[in-house]
């Protein structure tokens, strides 16, 4: 899910770029309001998180642009929160307003909680120590994966990497922000990846066909289908097809 984030504060934007994506969101950040414009004109973000207190294009100015064109959900950020402050940015069409400083914890959740309701995207939703989308479980304590009655445990690695599939469900993640969540640092090759993948799709094998439902996009990344579409169907042909 791709999140376009504005904040003038350099430090704000590099640790809450660094905590969304820990959560498995791709980030783009800018420091000021005309270029979080330009950038929602041309990426088409999935949510727009934008601090008040913009240069050049203020958040409530830039939040009212997007409105007037667009229904991407907006969150606003602010260490202002009186209430004619917050009544104002849902007045300018604010689906959140959060307060600084920021629960990074907790923004995770709202804007997943916004992006399920109003894209209807099933993607992974954690309830009680358990990751959930469609009919698959992931345990985050034990790291088994549980499909019906078939219980899979993934090693720590494994883990991360499936997390980060089922959070993201039927949604491209790409190599890059695989790698990176994965491993923690960006300087593991796609080779290394690709060969984890398999092992869980190898794991996945042991109970059915779930294991189809690990797709690579070709130069890409990877995406996790629905179990239950994939039923009936044959896997894509991965001949030549691995993401690199």
């Amino acid at each position: 899910m791709k999140i376009l984030l504005a904040d003038k504060d350099t430090e704000v934007l590099e640790v809450t770029t660094y905590a969304l994506r820990r959560y498995g969101f791709d980030v783009i950040a800018v420091r000021d309001g005309v270029q979080a414009l330009r950038c929602w004109k041309e990426t088409a973000p999935d949510l727009v998180l934008v601090e008040i207190d913009l240069p050049q294009l203020n958040g409530f100015e830039l939040c009212r642009e997007i409105r007037q064109h667009s229904t991407t959900p907006e969150i606003m950020v602010s260490a202002r929160t009186d209430d004619e402050e917050v009544v104002q940015g849902f007045n300018f069409g604010a689906d959140d307003y959060v307060a600084k400083p920021i629960n990074h914890r907790q923004l995770a959740m709202r804007i997943r909680a916004i992006l399920n309701r109003t894209s209807g995207v099933a993607g992974g939703v954690i309830q009680g120590g358990e990751l959930r989308a469609g009919k698959l479980c992931l345990d985050l304590e034990s790291h088994e994966v549980t499909y019906g009655v078939n219980v899979v445990r993934l090693t720590p690695i494994e883990f991360r990497i499936f997390y980060l599939l089922m959070m993201n469900l039927g949604r491209v993640v790409s190599t890059e922000r695989l790698i990176e969540y994965a491993w923690g640092y960006s300087d593991r090759d796609s080779a290394t990846l690709k060969m984890h993948v398999s092992r869980i799709r190898q794991k996945l094998a042991l109970h059915g066909s779930t294991s189809d439902c690990i797709c690579s996009i070709r130069w890409v990344g990877y995406t996790l289908k629905d179990p239950e579409l994939c039923r009936g169907s044959r896997a894509p042909s991965r001949a030549g097809s691995e993401a690199g």
